[in-house]
Protein backbone atom coordinates (compact mmCIF):
# COMPACT_ATOMS: atom_id res chain seq x y z
CA UNK A 1 0.00 0.00 0.00
CA UNK A 2 1.09 3.19 -1.14
CA UNK A 3 1.49 5.84 2.08
CA UNK A 4 0.79 9.31 1.53
CA UNK A 5 3.84 10.52 3.33
CA UNK A 6 5.99 8.71 0.77
CA UNK A 7 4.98 10.64 -2.06
CA UNK A 8 6.53 13.91 -1.86
CA UNK A 9 6.91 14.57 -5.40
CA UNK A 10 4.86 14.45 -8.26
CA UNK A 11 7.38 12.48 -9.96
CA UNK A 12 6.85 10.00 -7.13
CA UNK A 13 3.08 10.27 -7.68
CA UNK A 14 3.51 9.38 -11.81
CA UNK A 15 5.66 6.75 -10.58
CA UNK A 16 2.48 5.73 -8.18
CA UNK A 17 0.68 6.14 -11.48
CA UNK A 18 2.61 3.82 -13.28
CA UNK A 19 2.18 0.83 -10.35
CA UNK A 20 -1.43 1.16 -9.79
CA UNK A 21 -2.92 -2.16 -10.85
CA UNK A 22 -6.31 -0.27 -11.29
CA UNK A 23 -4.85 2.23 -13.22
CA UNK A 24 -6.27 0.82 -16.73
CA UNK A 25 -10.17 1.85 -15.69
CA UNK A 26 -9.27 5.05 -16.03
CA UNK A 27 -9.00 4.64 -20.30
CA UNK A 28 -12.83 3.37 -19.88
CA UNK A 29 -13.75 6.87 -18.98
CA UNK A 30 -14.32 9.59 -21.68
CA UNK A 31 -12.62 12.54 -19.35
CA UNK A 32 -12.05 15.88 -21.09
CA UNK A 33 -8.34 16.69 -22.05
CA UNK A 34 -6.54 19.24 -19.38
CA UNK A 35 -9.38 18.76 -16.57
CA UNK A 36 -8.89 17.36 -13.20
CA UNK A 37 -12.33 15.93 -12.30
CA UNK A 38 -13.08 15.61 -8.67
CA UNK A 39 -16.65 15.83 -8.91
CA UNK A 40 -17.20 12.11 -8.75
CA UNK A 41 -18.99 12.44 -5.60
CA UNK A 42 -21.27 14.78 -7.36
CA UNK A 43 -21.94 13.66 -10.67
CA UNK A 44 -19.84 10.77 -12.00
CA UNK A 45 -17.73 10.87 -15.31
CA UNK A 46 -18.98 8.77 -18.36
CA UNK A 47 -17.90 5.37 -19.25
CA UNK A 48 -17.11 5.58 -23.22
CA UNK A 49 -19.59 2.65 -23.68
CA UNK A 50 -22.44 4.28 -22.45
CA UNK A 51 -22.43 6.40 -25.59
CA UNK A 52 -23.01 3.59 -27.40
CA UNK A 53 -25.49 1.43 -25.47
CA UNK A 54 -27.41 4.90 -25.20
CA UNK A 55 -27.06 4.73 -29.54
CA UNK A 56 -28.16 1.67 -29.77
CA UNK A 57 -31.27 1.83 -27.50
CA UNK A 58 -32.52 4.90 -29.62
CA UNK A 59 -31.64 3.94 -32.97
CA UNK A 60 -32.02 0.42 -32.98
CA UNK A 61 -34.48 -0.56 -30.01
CA UNK A 62 -36.62 2.62 -29.80
CA UNK A 63 -36.15 3.71 -33.78
CA UNK A 64 -36.69 0.21 -35.04
CA UNK A 65 -37.98 -2.05 -33.06
CA UNK A 66 -40.25 0.89 -31.67
CA UNK A 67 -42.71 -1.17 -28.58
CA UNK A 68 -42.15 -4.84 -29.54
CA UNK A 69 -38.37 -3.33 -27.59
CA UNK A 70 -40.40 -4.02 -24.15
CA UNK A 71 -40.51 -7.75 -25.17
CA UNK A 72 -37.63 -7.80 -27.71
CA UNK A 73 -35.16 -6.41 -25.51
CA UNK A 74 -36.55 -6.94 -22.46
CA UNK A 75 -37.34 -3.75 -21.28
CA UNK A 76 -39.76 -4.59 -18.52
CA UNK A 77 -37.25 -6.80 -16.69
CA UNK A 78 -34.75 -3.56 -16.74
CA UNK A 79 -35.14 -2.30 -13.38
CA UNK A 80 -35.60 -6.01 -11.52
CA UNK A 81 -32.34 -6.99 -13.65
CA UNK A 82 -30.55 -4.02 -13.19
CA UNK A 83 -31.63 -4.01 -9.86
CA UNK A 84 -29.96 -7.49 -8.84
CA UNK A 85 -26.71 -5.96 -10.07
CA UNK A 86 -26.65 -3.90 -7.67
CA UNK A 87 -28.19 -6.02 -4.99
CA UNK A 88 -25.13 -7.98 -5.29
CA UNK A 89 -23.20 -4.62 -5.40
CA UNK A 90 -24.07 -3.59 -1.99
CA UNK A 91 -23.89 -7.34 -0.49
CA UNK A 92 -28.08 -8.23 -0.60
CA UNK A 93 -29.12 -11.30 -1.96
CA UNK A 94 -31.91 -12.00 -5.15
CA UNK A 95 -34.85 -10.24 -5.34
CA UNK A 96 -33.81 -7.55 -2.79
CA UNK A 97 -33.17 -4.54 -4.79
CA UNK A 98 -35.00 -3.01 -7.73
CA UNK A 99 -33.01 0.09 -9.86
CA UNK A 100 -36.35 2.98 -9.72
CA UNK A 101 -37.29 6.34 -9.13
CA UNK A 102 -35.36 8.85 -7.24
CA UNK A 103 -33.01 8.89 -3.96
CA UNK A 104 -36.26 11.50 -2.61
CA UNK A 105 -38.57 9.12 -3.39
CA UNK A 106 -37.07 6.05 -2.24
CA UNK A 107 -36.61 7.41 0.99
CA UNK A 108 -40.43 8.24 1.29
CA UNK A 109 -41.05 4.36 0.20
CA UNK A 110 -38.52 2.78 2.23
CA UNK A 111 -39.30 4.78 5.71
CA UNK A 112 -43.12 4.76 5.08
CA UNK A 113 -42.79 0.95 4.91
CA UNK A 114 -40.31 0.73 8.20
CA UNK A 115 -43.31 2.66 10.11
CA UNK A 116 -45.82 0.24 8.68
CA UNK A 117 -43.73 -2.52 10.43
CA UNK A 118 -43.60 -0.83 13.60
CA UNK A 119 -47.20 0.17 13.79
CA UNK A 120 -47.62 -3.32 13.43
CA UNK A 121 -44.78 -4.50 16.79
CA UNK A 122 -44.79 -1.32 18.49
CA UNK A 123 -47.50 0.61 18.11
CA UNK A 124 -46.34 3.47 20.40
CA UNK A 125 -42.91 4.50 18.64
CA UNK A 126 -43.39 7.74 17.19
CA UNK A 127 -40.52 9.15 16.70
CA UNK A 128 -37.92 8.87 13.56
CA UNK A 129 -34.22 10.02 14.37
CA UNK A 130 -31.92 11.33 11.51
CA UNK A 131 -28.59 13.92 11.72
CA UNK A 132 -28.92 17.69 11.05
CA UNK A 133 -26.12 16.87 8.83
CA UNK A 134 -27.38 14.74 6.89
CA UNK A 135 -28.05 15.92 3.21
CA UNK A 136 -31.61 18.07 3.07
CA UNK A 137 -33.85 16.06 1.06
CA UNK A 138 -33.54 13.04 3.04
CA UNK A 139 -35.02 15.45 6.04
CA UNK A 140 -37.77 17.11 3.77
CA UNK A 141 -39.03 13.73 2.86
CA UNK A 142 -39.18 12.93 6.50
CA UNK A 143 -41.17 16.48 7.26
CA UNK A 144 -43.34 15.64 4.47
CA UNK A 145 -44.15 11.83 5.62
CA UNK A 146 -45.00 13.46 9.12
CA UNK A 147 -47.23 16.25 8.01
CA UNK A 148 -49.19 13.33 5.68
CA UNK A 149 -49.31 10.86 8.39
CA UNK A 150 -50.89 13.07 11.20
CA UNK A 151 -50.86 10.48 13.55
CA UNK A 152 -48.13 12.11 16.38
CA UNK A 153 -44.91 11.19 14.67
CA UNK A 154 -41.57 13.51 15.42
CA UNK A 155 -38.22 13.73 14.09
CA UNK A 156 -35.61 14.04 16.38
CA UNK A 157 -32.18 14.88 15.06
CA UNK A 158 -28.41 13.97 16.25
CA UNK A 159 -25.83 16.34 16.01
CA UNK A 160 -22.99 14.16 16.05
CA UNK A 161 -22.54 10.55 15.39
CA UNK A 162 -21.98 9.87 19.28
CA UNK A 163 -24.94 11.50 19.83
CA UNK A 164 -26.72 8.00 18.44
CA UNK A 165 -27.11 6.27 21.75
CA UNK A 166 -28.30 9.35 23.97
CA UNK A 167 -31.71 9.58 21.01
CA UNK A 168 -32.37 5.79 20.86
CA UNK A 169 -35.06 5.79 23.74
CA UNK A 170 -38.39 3.23 23.66
CA UNK A 171 -40.39 6.19 21.70
CA UNK A 172 -37.87 5.48 18.22
CA UNK A 173 -39.49 4.22 15.19
CA UNK A 174 -37.13 4.26 12.73
CA UNK A 175 -33.30 5.53 11.81
CA UNK A 176 -32.35 7.03 8.87
CA UNK A 177 -28.32 7.36 8.18
CA UNK A 178 -26.28 8.02 5.59
CA UNK A 179 -23.33 5.88 5.46
CA UNK A 180 -20.85 8.49 4.35
CA UNK A 181 -22.09 12.13 5.01
CA UNK A 182 -22.37 14.64 2.18
CA UNK A 183 -20.62 17.33 3.61
CA UNK A 184 -17.37 16.28 5.69
CA UNK A 185 -17.14 12.56 4.18
CA UNK A 186 -17.91 11.09 7.68
CA UNK A 187 -18.55 7.16 7.29
CA UNK A 188 -20.67 5.50 9.87
CA UNK A 189 -19.89 1.58 10.73
CA UNK A 190 -23.31 0.67 9.51
CA UNK A 191 -22.54 -2.73 11.25
CA UNK A 192 -22.35 -1.23 14.40
CA UNK A 193 -24.81 1.09 14.42
CA UNK A 194 -27.74 -1.23 12.55
CA UNK A 195 -27.07 -3.19 15.70
CA UNK A 196 -27.65 -0.64 18.46
CA UNK A 197 -30.43 0.79 16.42
CA UNK A 198 -31.98 -2.76 16.51
CA UNK A 199 -30.97 -2.92 20.69
CA UNK A 200 -32.87 -0.17 20.97
CA UNK A 201 -36.39 -1.65 18.99
CA UNK A 202 -35.98 0.38 15.96
CA UNK A 203 -35.05 -0.60 12.27
CA UNK A 204 -32.13 1.33 10.10
CA UNK A 205 -32.87 2.60 7.14
CA UNK A 206 -29.58 4.04 5.02
CA UNK A 207 -28.80 6.04 2.84
CA UNK A 208 -25.80 4.67 0.12
CA UNK A 209 -25.63 7.82 -2.35
CA UNK A 210 -22.19 9.00 -0.83
CA UNK A 211 -20.46 5.33 -0.36
CA UNK A 212 -21.97 3.32 -3.42
CA UNK A 213 -19.22 2.50 -5.72
CA UNK A 214 -16.02 4.17 -4.01
CA UNK A 215 -16.78 2.06 0.03
CA UNK A 216 -17.93 -1.64 0.06
CA UNK A 217 -20.97 -1.92 1.33
CA UNK A 218 -22.72 -4.90 3.25
CA UNK A 219 -25.78 -3.89 3.90
CA UNK A 220 -27.21 -7.87 4.63
CA UNK A 221 -23.98 -8.54 6.66
CA UNK A 222 -24.48 -4.98 8.82
CA UNK A 223 -28.07 -5.73 9.50
CA UNK A 224 -29.75 -2.86 7.69
CA UNK A 225 -33.34 -3.39 7.10
CA UNK A 226 -34.01 -0.87 4.21
CA UNK A 227 -31.22 0.63 1.49
CA UNK A 228 -30.93 3.51 -0.85
CA UNK A 229 -28.89 5.04 -2.76
CA UNK A 230 -28.39 7.42 -6.42
CA UNK A 231 -26.57 5.39 -9.07
CA UNK A 232 -25.30 8.64 -10.73
CA UNK A 233 -21.98 9.60 -8.24
CA UNK A 234 -19.11 7.38 -7.74
CA UNK A 235 -21.84 4.02 -10.01
CA UNK A 236 -21.49 6.41 -13.77
CA UNK A 237 -25.35 6.75 -14.37
CA UNK A 238 -25.52 9.56 -16.00
CA UNK A 239 -27.62 12.74 -14.67
CA UNK A 240 -30.93 11.71 -13.33
CA UNK A 241 -30.00 8.12 -13.78
CA UNK A 242 -32.73 6.15 -11.57
CA UNK A 243 -32.12 5.50 -7.56
CA UNK A 244 -32.48 2.02 -5.96
CA UNK A 245 -34.21 0.79 -3.34
CA UNK A 246 -33.67 -2.49 -1.39
CA UNK A 247 -34.99 -4.39 1.34
CA UNK A 248 -33.91 -6.90 3.80
CA UNK A 249 -35.17 -10.37 2.83
CA UNK A 250 -36.38 -10.68 5.97
CA UNK A 251 -38.81 -8.22 5.67
CA UNK A 252 -40.29 -9.53 2.29
CA UNK A 253 -42.94 -11.50 4.06
CA UNK A 254 -44.83 -8.42 5.42
CA UNK A 255 -43.59 -5.24 4.01
CA UNK A 256 -46.21 -3.03 2.16
CA UNK A 257 -45.42 -0.09 -0.43
CA UNK A 258 -46.88 3.04 0.72
CA UNK A 259 -46.91 3.78 -3.59
CA UNK A 260 -49.26 0.94 -4.41
CA UNK A 261 -48.58 1.40 -8.37
CA UNK A 262 -49.15 -0.68 -11.55
CA UNK A 263 -44.85 -1.85 -12.03
CA UNK A 264 -45.10 -3.33 -8.65
CA UNK A 265 -48.48 -4.97 -9.37
CA UNK A 266 -48.00 -8.92 -9.11
CA UNK A 267 -49.98 -9.11 -12.69
CA UNK A 268 -49.65 -6.11 -14.08
CA UNK A 269 -51.12 -6.68 -17.99
CA UNK A 270 -53.60 -8.01 -16.26
CA UNK A 271 -55.29 -4.89 -15.79
CA UNK A 272 -57.32 -5.83 -12.43
CA UNK A 273 -59.03 -3.28 -11.14
CA UNK A 274 -57.44 -3.36 -7.10
CA UNK A 275 -53.44 -3.78 -6.42
CA UNK A 276 -52.04 -7.52 -5.76
CA UNK A 277 -47.75 -7.00 -4.10
CA UNK A 278 -45.48 -8.63 -6.42
CA UNK A 279 -43.37 -10.61 -4.63
CA UNK A 280 -39.71 -9.52 -3.37
CA UNK A 281 -38.53 -5.98 -4.13
CA UNK A 282 -40.40 -5.81 -7.39
CA UNK A 283 -43.55 -4.58 -5.39
CA UNK A 284 -41.35 -1.29 -4.60
CA UNK A 285 -41.62 -0.26 -8.41
CA UNK A 286 -44.33 2.78 -8.89
CA UNK A 287 -45.04 3.83 -13.05
CA UNK A 288 -43.71 3.01 -16.13
CA UNK A 289 -39.35 3.14 -16.20
CA UNK A 290 -36.85 5.64 -17.77
CA UNK A 291 -35.91 2.81 -20.45
CA UNK A 292 -32.56 5.10 -21.71
CA UNK A 293 -31.21 6.18 -18.09
CA UNK A 294 -31.36 2.80 -16.97
CA UNK A 295 -29.90 1.54 -20.13
CA UNK A 296 -26.87 3.88 -20.09
CA UNK A 297 -26.45 3.12 -16.37
CA UNK A 298 -25.86 -0.41 -16.61
CA UNK A 299 -22.84 0.15 -18.08
CA UNK A 300 -20.91 2.05 -15.09
CA UNK A 301 -22.87 -1.15 -12.93
CA UNK A 302 -21.40 -3.43 -14.68
CA UNK A 303 -17.71 -1.79 -14.61
CA UNK A 304 -18.14 -1.84 -11.01
CA UNK A 305 -19.05 -5.58 -10.85
CA UNK A 306 -15.69 -6.20 -12.61
CA UNK A 307 -13.74 -4.36 -10.31
CA UNK A 308 -12.54 -5.55 -6.58
CA UNK A 309 -14.37 -3.29 -4.24
CA UNK A 310 -11.34 -3.65 -1.90
CA UNK A 311 -8.59 -2.85 -4.13
CA UNK A 312 -10.97 0.53 -5.07
CA UNK A 313 -11.14 0.67 -1.69
CA UNK A 314 -7.39 0.98 -0.72
CA UNK A 315 -6.78 3.22 -3.66
CA UNK A 316 -9.43 5.48 -2.59
CA UNK A 317 -8.19 5.66 0.97
CA UNK A 318 -4.59 6.20 -0.22
CA UNK A 319 -5.59 9.15 -2.64
CA UNK A 320 -7.73 10.73 0.16
CA UNK A 321 -4.90 10.77 2.65
CA UNK A 322 -2.19 11.92 0.21
CA UNK A 323 -5.06 14.80 -0.49
CA UNK A 324 -5.26 15.74 3.24
CA UNK A 325 -1.05 15.40 3.30
CA UNK A 326 -0.55 17.74 0.19
CA UNK A 327 -3.13 20.54 1.03
CA UNK A 328 -1.62 20.73 5.03
CA UNK A 329 2.17 20.51 3.95
CA UNK A 330 1.81 22.54 0.45
CA UNK A 331 -1.35 25.06 1.15
CA UNK A 332 -1.84 24.72 5.16
CA UNK A 333 -0.30 28.57 5.40
CA UNK A 334 -3.61 29.55 4.12
CA UNK A 335 -7.07 29.46 6.03
CA UNK A 336 -7.88 25.93 5.23
CA UNK A 337 -10.08 23.78 7.97
CA UNK A 338 -10.08 19.92 7.32
CA UNK A 339 -13.99 18.76 8.36
CA UNK A 340 -13.07 15.02 6.86
CA UNK A 341 -12.31 12.44 9.42
CA UNK A 342 -8.19 11.79 9.16
CA UNK A 343 -9.34 8.46 10.50
CA UNK A 344 -9.67 6.37 7.85
CA UNK A 345 -12.20 3.69 9.03
CA UNK A 346 -14.23 6.81 9.46
CA UNK A 347 -13.58 8.39 6.14
CA UNK A 348 -15.18 8.06 2.89
CA UNK A 349 -14.27 8.93 -0.34
CA UNK A 350 -14.13 12.95 -0.77
CA UNK A 351 -12.36 15.44 1.35
CA UNK A 352 -13.49 18.61 2.58
CA UNK A 353 -12.16 21.78 3.63
CA UNK A 354 -13.45 24.90 4.99
CA UNK A 355 -12.40 28.47 4.12
CA UNK A 356 -13.57 31.81 3.88
CA UNK A 357 -14.24 32.78 0.84
CA UNK A 358 -14.70 28.86 -0.25
CA UNK A 359 -17.47 29.75 -2.67
CA UNK A 360 -15.07 31.78 -4.74
CA UNK A 361 -11.73 29.77 -4.73
CA UNK A 362 -14.08 27.07 -5.74
CA UNK A 363 -15.14 28.45 -8.83
CA UNK A 364 -11.49 30.19 -9.83
CA UNK A 365 -9.98 26.32 -9.40
CA UNK A 366 -12.68 25.39 -12.10
CA UNK A 367 -11.36 27.78 -14.25
CA UNK A 368 -8.15 26.72 -13.77
CA UNK A 369 -8.86 22.93 -14.81
CA UNK A 370 -10.26 21.32 -11.31
CA UNK A 371 -13.41 21.16 -11.14
CA UNK A 372 -14.70 20.32 -7.57
CA UNK A 373 -17.77 21.57 -5.86
CA UNK A 374 -18.70 23.79 -3.31
CA UNK A 375 -21.33 23.14 0.18
CA UNK A 376 -22.44 25.75 2.19
CA UNK A 377 -21.31 26.79 4.86
CA UNK A 378 -17.60 27.41 3.46
CA UNK A 379 -16.97 24.26 1.97
CA UNK A 380 -14.79 23.36 -0.82
CA UNK A 381 -15.71 19.55 -1.31
CA UNK A 382 -13.01 17.17 -3.60
CA UNK A 383 -14.51 13.88 -4.58
CA UNK A 384 -12.07 11.22 -5.51
CA UNK A 385 -13.73 8.67 -7.70
CA UNK A 386 -10.55 5.83 -7.53
CA UNK A 387 -11.31 4.02 -10.93
CA UNK A 388 -10.23 7.58 -12.62
CA UNK A 389 -8.21 9.84 -10.49
CA UNK A 390 -4.64 9.10 -9.97
CA UNK A 391 -1.64 10.22 -7.76
CA UNK A 392 -0.71 12.71 -10.16
CA UNK A 393 -4.09 14.05 -10.19
CA UNK A 394 -3.86 14.45 -6.44
CA UNK A 395 -0.61 16.45 -6.71
CA UNK A 396 -2.11 18.88 -9.41
CA UNK A 397 -4.72 19.38 -7.79
CA UNK A 398 -2.94 20.87 -4.72
CA UNK A 399 -0.46 22.55 -6.95
CA UNK A 400 -4.10 24.36 -8.25
CA UNK A 401 -5.33 25.21 -4.90
CA UNK A 402 -1.54 26.84 -3.72
CA UNK A 403 -1.66 28.72 -6.99
CA UNK A 404 -5.50 29.78 -6.67
CA UNK A 405 -4.58 30.51 -3.42
CA UNK A 406 -1.21 32.01 -2.98
CA UNK A 407 -1.97 34.33 -6.05
CA UNK A 408 -5.31 35.19 -4.77
CA UNK A 409 -7.00 34.45 -8.21
CA UNK A 410 -10.77 34.03 -6.34
CA UNK A 411 -10.46 37.34 -6.18
CA UNK A 412 -11.88 38.09 -9.53
CA UNK A 413 -15.24 39.92 -9.92
CA UNK A 414 -16.37 36.80 -12.12
CA UNK A 415 -16.05 34.23 -8.87
CA UNK A 416 -17.32 36.31 -7.25
CA UNK A 417 -20.81 35.91 -8.93
CA UNK A 418 -23.55 33.13 -7.15
CA UNK A 419 -24.55 30.36 -9.65
CA UNK A 420 -27.38 28.63 -9.59
CA UNK A 421 -26.21 25.11 -9.06
CA UNK A 422 -23.30 25.20 -7.03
Amino acid sequence: MTTATALSTRELCVEADRNDPLAWLRERFALPEDVIYLDGNSLGARPREAAERAAFVVSQEWGNDLIGSWNKHHWFDLPVRIGEKIGRLIGGADGECVATDTTSVNIFKAVSAALRIQQDDAPSRRVIVSERENFPTDLYIIEGLIALLDRGYSLRLIDAPEDLDAALDDDVAVVLLTEVNYRTGHLWDMGDASGRIHDAGALAVWDLCHSVGAVPVGVAAAGADFAVGCTYKYLNGGPGSPAFFWVANRHLGRVETPLTGWWGHDRPFEMADSYTPAPGGRRFLVGTQPILSLATMEVGIDMHLETDQAALRRKSLELTSLFIDLVETRVGHHPLTLITPRDEAHRGSHVSFRHPEGYAVMKALIANGVIGDYREPEVLRFGIAPMYIGYADVWDSVETLRRVLDEELWRAPEFQERDAVT
